[in-house]
């Protein structure tokens, strides 16, 4: 539980380009909570970011956008699949700071429609002027972006690439900086958060807020993140890693003990990007009980967790959950046929 005191994280080390334009707010969710039995519900408003849509990857953006501009680059290469929150949030923020920028996406989500084709985050990318690499699911995306920035190199361009989900060390340095946030928020309201409920895909965000929460003295294990991509051990050993490694670029004495990190699986079901009933019956109660969207990949299936651990009486009446919620609006778009 978060407690009272709010110490600072300091990353003034690192280079960071704002792409925020302030504290992204917490609200409380009365309808949902009462619909839920009592259990108090807070949202992170992740999605309210302006730039490109909106979502939680411009946190991370901040610092890789930054070091990227410390280096020189003119050109910035990404990662992902086809309706990908982070490649479409990595070309706004491009075109914000005058860099090219190339995405190498992969059809790693077994749908064909013309919504998931072409709709949605896809639709941004082309308006936001960047490049498409459109490969297989099969392909190796970080490898042929290493390839690609090689050739680019070879013409005098200085290339700066970007992992999965910008989920490197130092994109996670975002979400170790929100955690602060999140701490002085709660001062500021005289509230504390018996859970925090986030959606882990490429482990960043998870693995961020928790090394946040080390480097300010706080147990991280509060946090406890929907696996929506790979399966609960899997996730786990990222999560971990990527918490060390986050940390440890804070500050190189601090460590992440396994027990920190809580990952379930319960949501994930047939796969990445593949539709489940209980993320359609998330998104639309959401919806309709306080008028907010969800995205069908990422937050959808997390919150999916939150009302199922409300309902079955993991979280009780009275408690004070706190939802992150991630945006990637678009991205309802390119599931219309899902609805």
């Amino acid at each position: 539980m978060i407690t009272a005191s709010v110490p600072k994280v300091d990353l003034s080390k690192f280079p960071r380009r704002a792409l925020l334009e302030g504290p992204t707010p917490i609200q409380h969710l009365p309808r949902l909570s009462a619909h839920l039995g009592g259990v108090n519900v807070f949202v992170k408003r992740e999605d309210l970011n302006g730039l490109g849509g909106g979502g939680n990857k411009l946190r991370k953006l901040e610092f890789l956008i930054g070091e990227a501009l410390a280096v020189g680059a003119d050109t910035i290469i990404t990662v992902g699949a086809r309706q990908s929150n982070h490649a479409r949030l990595t070309a706004a923020a491009a075109a914000r700071v005058g860099l090219k920028c190339e995405l190498v996406l992969t059809r790693a989500v077994p749908r064909f429609d013309a919504d998931y084709l072409d709709n949605g985050n896809i639709l941004l990318d082309d308006l936001f002027a960047a490049r498409v690499h459109d490969l297989p699911g099969s392909a190796n995306s970080l490898q042929f972006a290493e390839e690609r920035a090689n050739e680019l190199r070879a013409q005098g361009r200085n290339v700066y690439v970007c992992p999965l989900g910008g989920s490197s060390a130092i994109g996670c340095l975002g979400y170790a900086d929100c955690a602060a946030e999140i701490m002085a928020q709660s001062s500021a309201a005289d509230l504390s958060f018996d859970r925090i409920v986030v959606p882990n895909g490429s482990s960043g965000m998870h693995a961020g807020l928790v090394a946040g929460f080390v480097a300010l003295g706080l147990d991280p294990s509060f946090v406890t993140g929907f696996t929506v991509y790979g399966n609960a051990e899997q996730a786990y050993s990222i999560t971990l890693d990527k918490a060390n490694q986050t940390a440890r670029l804070i500050d190189p004495n601090l460590r992440v003990n396994g027990n920190a990190i809580s990952i379930n699986e319960g949501q994930l079901g047939p796969g990445y990007g593949i539709p489940t009933d209980s993320m359609r019956a998330a998104v639309r109660l959401l919806a309709s009980t306080e008028g907010l969207l969800l995205d069908p990949v990422y937050s959808g299936k997390a919150f999916a967790g939150l009302v199922e651990s409300a309902t079955s009486r993991k979280y009780l009446a009275g408690q004070n959950i706190l939802f992150v919620m991630t945006g990637g609006l678009p991205g309802l778009f390119a599931y219309r046929s899902e609805f």
